[in-house]
């Protein structure tokens, strides 16, 4: 590590200290005050005589690099000197969205003899998901004089990957349409399974394994139980990236993305084919598969989402069709703040998709209104949003409203009551 020296404010002080009473011994002739000057000047003459520039080796390393939100890891720190250090102070720099332990044994000065190797432990928090860099570890040595600082950083820059944090869900959206595949939802078709549909007289070539005795006893004819085959799905989370509004501790797009990794985890357990689209200013995307590597393949994606302005027109003929599998069921995690968006969500319904909508409430990220003209422009700006969910709502489209301080199965419970009762229902 290559060390930057500069002078510190003690050696300052008794520079000037020595000179000021040097001049005024000789301006008015006081033997003293040339003493007092004489004592400052040689103390900073023997500390230039002896200062050292000390030889310092630090090293870092992380004990875990993929995280969650709200996790901590360890930082390990070892500092090694041929020369001693008196007086030593690392700082590892690191993001906004990683704070380090107040309590950490890094924090504070230490002191290392010559030859000796000092391992210090920091303990650092994640607060957000994202990448981010941890280093350098800067050093501030000074000598034991206390007249020069050593300053340096070392070259060692780690990268820690911090994933978005997910809820359990114990049931989410039921598509409404299945695979061929085997999996954990029930088909709405008939065929061999183990969930129960009904009961059918025996026709030949059914299966003898599948009559019920019990009704075939009572009605004096043979019955055989009908049942529902267990399939899996193909589920597209449309993710929007378009816009985004944010206070200090949260924003519509980290809710959208943890919404995102949730229900991604959620039905690849289930054994789905899951897929994501990134639908904003710049279009990302990830082909439906399934297993724990996919996971991590969208998480690596979800990662890299930010909100970026463009004011260029898109609509679904820029996603690759392979992504959009038939009878797939999407589920859009939006704040429903473009029209790009909302237009994007017609044209997928249009087209057959089995569209369901997770609105990521922006209410609570905007100011509160103060005067007349800003409470009127409020009151329009809900209507407008109004307008735009009973659009969706027309189009066959369900629409939930998440807010932060709700759980997320509560919002998708709400897609199933509207599936169930929908069609009953009579919005005016």
């Amino acid at each position: 590590m290559t060390l930057r020296v500069r002078p510190t404010s003690k050696l300052i002080a008794y520079a000037t200290i020595g000179t000021v009473f040097v001049v005024a011994g000789i301006v008015f002739s006081r033997v003293e005050a040339m003493e007092i000057g004489v004592v400052f000047i040689a103390a900073v003459a023997i500390g230039l005589s002896l200062a050292q520039r000390p030889s310092l080796v630090i090293a870092g390393r992380l004990v875990n690099d993929a995280l969650h939100e709200g996790e901590s890891t360890t930082f390990g720190l070892d500092a090694q000197t041929t020369t001693g250090v008196q007086w030593l102070e690392m700082k590892v720099m690191t993001p906004d969205a990683i704070r380090s332990g107040a309590d950490s044994s890094a924090n504070g000065a230490i002191a290392i003899a010559r030859g000796a190797v000092r391992h210090l432990d920091l303990e650092l928090t994640t607060r957000r998901w994202g990448v981010y860099q941890i280093g350098p570890v800067r050093a501030d040595v000074i000598d034991p004089f206390g007249l020069f600082k050593f300053q340096g950083d070392s070259a060692d820059r780690m990268t820690v990957r911090v994933f978005p944090r997910e809820d359990r869900l114990a049931r989410a959206i039921r598509p409404a349409e299945t695979q061929l595949f085997s999996g954990d939802e029930v088909a709405r078709v008939k065929g061999d399974g183990i969930e129960f549909a009904g009961v059918r007289p025996f026709e030949p070539g059914d299966q003898v394994r599948r009559i019920n005795w019990s009704v075939s006893t009572r009605l004096q004819k043979l019955h055989i139980n009908e049942l529902h085959p267990e399939k899996n799905a193909d589920v597209v989370v449309f993710l929007d990236s378009f816009s985004e509004l944010s206070d200090s501790q949260d924003s519509t797009l980290l809710m959208a993305v943890r919404a995102a990794a949730t229900v991604t985890r959620h039905y690849l357990r289930r054994r789905d084919r899951v897929g994501l689209v990134t639908f904003g200013g710049t279009l990302r995307w990830q082909l439906p598969d399934m297993g724990i590597r996919q996971a991590y393949r969208i998480l690596d994606a979800l990662l890299r989402t930010d909100a970026m302005v463009s004011y260029v027109w898109k609509g679904i003929e820029v996603i690759p069709p392979a992504t959009l599998p038939p009878k797939a069921l999407v589920i859009a995690i939006s704040p429903l703040l473009d029209q790009r968006t909302v237009r994007a969500l017609h044209e997928l319904r249009g087209r057959g998709f089995d569209v369901v909508v997770v609105e990521v409430s922006p209410l609570a990220f905007a100011e509160a209104p103060r005067t007349e003209e800003e409470k009127l422009a409020y009151r329009l700006w809900v209507m407008k949003r109004e307008g735009v969910r009973f659009g969706l709502w027309s189009a066959g489209i369900p629409v939930t409203v998440w807010s932060r301080d709700q759980a997320l199965v509560h919002a998708l419970q709400e897609i199933e009551s509207f599936r169930r009762y929908g069609p009953k229902l009579s919005i005016s």
